[in-house]
């Protein structure tokens, strides 16, 4: 994956930003060749004003990384965008390829002496056929509207568990194992607290899905997830 850039090395803390509230070891994403992607990064509050960067793990040295961009940077095709009021950062990989295919981090930099820095783990797999897919990686709604997200997954995985899942604190909601396609009403305060990012995931496999609400007043957005097995 480092043949995407490299710009510098640091050493990693194997405890991470979300070890609190999330199994980071989980994180697993499914990609297309040639697509684009944005990729959350949450952090907590008392990071707020340290830097932020993604990094590719180096295969051939435990804990070290390759620098790929700093936050509000852009460095190829790789740029992250920190944002401090929702202690998030984004970052957006372009025009992925099979190689680029490995382990990265989402990190803070601590820069203290024997301090390390503290992350968490994103396993990228870029394929021209991805085992999980979405047809739209960013919907929105409006009051009293009824918006779709469906989330595409390949044969063998008919038989996984399906979730729709809050990035912020991994809250979900599980489809279930099954032979067929199936829908599923989710509803979404479109007060703007529960905007922001989601997961569709299959078996452990995931793709991120932005919700954006534009009008923040008090009602009811219903979110209908589906998942649905693609043909091959």
């Amino acid at each position: 994956c480092c043949q995407y850039h490299q710009t510098n090395h640091c050493y990693l803390n194997p405890s991470g930003i979300s070890t609190e509230k999330w199994n980071w070891s989980q994180r697993q994403l499914t990609l297309q060749t040639g697509a684009s992607v944005n990729i959350p990064c949450h952090y907590d509050m008392k990071y707020k004003q340290y830097k932020k960067y993604w990094c590719c793990e180096r295969a051939t040295a435990f804990s070290y990384c390759t620098i790929m961009a700093y936050a509000n940077n852009t460095n190829k095709k790789v740029t992250v965008t920190d944002n401090p009021a929702q202690s998030l950062f984004t970052v957006t990989m372009r025009d992925l390829q099979e190689r680029n295919t490995g382990a990265y981090w989402c990190a803070v930099e601590i820069s203290g002496l024997f301090q390390p820095d503290v992350k968490a783990q994103r396993y990228i797999t870029v394929k021209s056929a991805p085992a999980v897919s979405v047809t739209k990686s960013r919907v929105s709604g409006e009051e009293g509207s009824s918006v779709s997200v469906q989330c595409l997954y390949s044969a063998a995985y008919k038989k996984e568990a399906k979730k729709w899942c809050r990035s912020i604190d991994w809250t979900c909601y599980t489809v279930g194992r099954t032979n067929t396609s199936q829908n599923s009403a989710v509803q979404i305060s479109d007060d703007g607290k529960d905007a922001g990012w989601y997961w569709c995931s299959a078996g452990g496999l995931e793709v991120p899905v932005h919700f954006d609400v534009t009008d923040a007043l008090a009602g009811i957005i219903t979110c209908i997830v589906s998942f649905k097995r693609w043909q091959q």
